[in-house]
């Protein structure tokens, strides 16, 4: 099997699989402690006057777990600002709070999130990273490596 072309859509879609599977892993617990109480058994009109319970996700897989190890590593070599704008956007977060945060106005968050993305992307495919170009010139490359591959 060979390895995927990694496109920053490819890119995105894995870290909002990353931050999904953070968000269903189960919570630590402290150690030490723990209830000696059997668990009680209601009856149902213990049940008329309660309010229903949240329901969750079931855990997730040993696969989803593995791939979100190694999506872990991947803003590390990215600017501090960069890095925080990716993964705000993975855990769904609107932009009028990502801008608060970071400190940016939208378009100059959507410019760095792209950039991010797109530098993840061309790390994965082992391609090198113009260090004395300007962000939309990686962005614009990436996009017609894209296009060339027939992945867009």
């Amino acid at each position: 099997m060979t390895d995927p072309i990694w496109t920053p859509k490819l890119v995105e879609d894995r870290l909002a699989e990353a931050a999904a599977v953070l968000q269903r892993l189960p919570s630590v617990q402290v150690q030490g402690y723990f209830n000696t109480w059997p668990d009680y058994m209601y009856e149902f009109a213990d049940l008329v006057g309660q309010s229903p319970r949240q329901t969750s996700l079931p855990p997730p897989s040993p696969a989803a777990i593995s791939r979100t190890e190694q999506t872990l590593s991947w803003t590390i070599g990215l600017d501090p600002v960069d890095g925080k704008i990716v993964w705000l956007r993975a855990h769904q977060t609107p932009w009028k709070a990502v801008c608060w945060k970071v400190g940016l106005q939208r378009s100059a968050a959507n410019e760095r999130w792209l950039y991010g993305l797109c530098v993840i992307a061309m790390k994965l495919n082992n391609q090198h990273v113009p260090k004395n170009r300007s962000r939309r010139y990686v962005v614009d490359r990436m996009r017609d490596f894209s296009v060339a591959d027939g992945r867009d």
